[in-house]
């Protein structure tokens, strides 16, 4: 799940090699944290936050066939 989210966010910003993703994986849930430069911050979140929402609507689908709950966080 974190490479899925690593490669959308890259191909988003203008500063990939900045982007990193931290994947923290529990026994029923994933939690992705996903950093980026602070000038990108606005590409990955959207107008009023339309890629953030598509991005985790992306990863939920992905995760479903492993029956897991995956919460993807953009952290500042």
């Amino acid at each position: 799940m974190g490479d899925l989210v690593e490669f959308i966010a890259k191909a988003l910003v203008d500063n990939p090699d900045e982007v990193s993703v931290n994947e923290v994986e529990g026994s029923q849930s994933i939690i992705i944290e996903l950093k980026v430069a602070p000038d990108d911050m606005g590409k990955i979140i959207g107008k009023q936050g339309r890629i953030a929402k598509a991005i985790r609507t992306v990863v939920k689908a992905a995760a479903i066939k492993d029956n897991k709950r995956v919460v993807v966080e953009i952290i500042q």
